[in-house]
């Protein structure tokens, strides 16, 4: 490994990075980075690099940065930055090093994949399938078609999405038999959606479905234009929102023709309130979660908090292969960070969420906000006052859509054929629904 002592970046912008991890600061860098890493020198960008993975102890990120400092027109060198940057979970980072790779030895598919594998975990699903299509006449139809198709859907294209899957033969591996009939039936829920609404850049219950088959509860009714396009960023959440997501619950259960026998109430204590209420709501018995429970509402207030608890990530693993007449309905569903597995029913995405049970903000005596404890009365204390609360939605700024109950209706009656089926495989990305994240 070379030297770094004395070597700093000359790019003003990296240099900022640089004063950040001066202060110990590894996110601030990283975010200038983001902000500005694909147009400046990757040999400098690696100095930022290396010093940041040599604080985080990533030993293999270092070293790929320190050869790559060294060397930063080495086409070897710029490939194993880029892999060691994906494997980091700095796929931002690894595109511009990745492309220079391509663009000095064009045609090498292994360095394709790679590129594409990093669009994908960065969302750029448009650049992943335009990368593919250049590289067609040389591409193998596992993985390579299979990809150019999985990143048209995702970027919304549907139509060559569908040419390329009419070439796609089954595979002769039985490895990618499962991501086949995930891809089928992608395609089978979007000519649904297509008798249901516009399926367009806006249509976010539209694409929410064909992406991942989950039936989106309410549309947020703040900046909708203004890049959240019908997700939240942060929410303090009420018992009333919680109420209208049981019952848009419910409305989807009697639309679809599902009749469960009962509510399943997992072990962390936000699904355990909101699964009791949930049984008022539905007039069902509630018991708790079993695996493989058949004809049941499996009630999880938010996934990734179930997936903390102890025991979580085996339920969560339980629950990815759906037992007959199982409906999993997460109430608040992050966005940004998706949960292991894809809930059948979602009542709203968030970046960031406050149950109605946790620290709120609130006002305080001197007309200022303050942090309120957490309400720590017995679950069905608080279940009641969900199934007691106000479900009328609530108006917002008036810039998104309207979001009727008999327009929820309609939506589930036109997709419930292709609602229920395969497993529930965790979202890779947002989709076409383009929308602003916050740090």
């Amino acid at each position: 490994m070379f030297s770094r002592r004395n070597r700093r970046p000359k790019s003003p912008e990296l240099r900022k990075a640089w004063e950040c991890l001066d202060s110990g600061d590894i996110p601030g860098a990283l975010r200038l980075l983001r902000s500005g890493a694909a147009d400046l020198p990757p040999g400098e960008v690696a100095l930022v690099v290396g010093r940041a993975a040599k604080a985080a102890g990533f030993d293999d990120l270092e070293q790929a940065s320190a050869a790559l400092a060294a060397h930063p027109d080495h086409a070897q060198a710029l490939f194993d930055f880029g892999y060691a940057c994906v494997a980091r979970d700095l796929s931002f980072l690894a595109i511009p090093a990745l492309r220079e790779v391509l663009r000095t030895n064009p045609g090498r598919l292994g360095v394709v994949r790679e590129l594409v594998s990093a669009y994908e975990r960065e969302g750029r699903h448009r650049e992943a399938a335009g990368e593919l299509a250049r590289h067609e006449a040389d591409f193998a139809d596992w993985p390579d078609r299979y990809l150019l198709v999985f990143n048209a859907v995702m970027s919304g294209d549907l139509a060559l999405a569908r040419r390329q899957h009419a070439l796609l033969p089954d595979p002769e591996d039985s490895m990618w038999q499962p991501a086949r009939e995930r891809q089928n039936r992608m395609l089978e829920r979007a000519a649904a959606v297509e008798q249901a609404g516009p399926l367009d850049p806006a249509d976010l219950r539209g694409w929410q479905y064909v992406i991942g088959g989950t039936v989106l509860g309410t549309l947020s009714p703040y900046g909708f234009d203004a890049g959240m396009a019908g997700r939240y960023a942060w929410l303090q959440d009420t018992p009333d929102q919680c109420l209208r997501g049981l019952l848009r619950l419910r409305t989807l259960l009697a639309a679809a023709g599902v009749r469960p026998r009962s509510v399943s109430l997992l072990p962390d204590r936000g699904s355990r309130i909101l699964g009791l209420a949930a049984a008022t709501v539905l007039d069902l018995p509630a018991e708790p979660f079993a695996a493989g429970r058949e004809d049941t509402v499996v009630v999880a207030y938010d996934l990734n908090e179930l997936a903390r608890e102890d025991g979580g990530p085996e339920i969560t693993g339980q629950l990815f292969e759906r037992a007959p007449g199982q409906v999993l309905h997460e109430h608040a569903s992050c966005w940004t960070d998706a949960p292991a597995i894809t809930a059948d029913s979602v009542t709203l995405l968030h970046q960031s969420v406050v149950a109605p049970w946790g620290e709120h903000l609130r006002q305080g005596t001197d007309g200022g906000l303050e942090q309120g404890p957490a309400d720590d009365r017995p679950d069905a204390e608080i279940a009641a006052d969900i199934t007691g609360a106000d479900p009328a939605a609530d108006e917002g700024d008036g810039s998104g859509p309207a979001d009727h109950d008999e327009a929820f209706a309609a939506f589930v009656t036109a997709v419930r054929g292709t609602w229920l089926r395969g497993d529930r495989a965790r979202l890779p990305s947002a989709g076409p629904v383009a929308g602003t994240r916050f740090a």
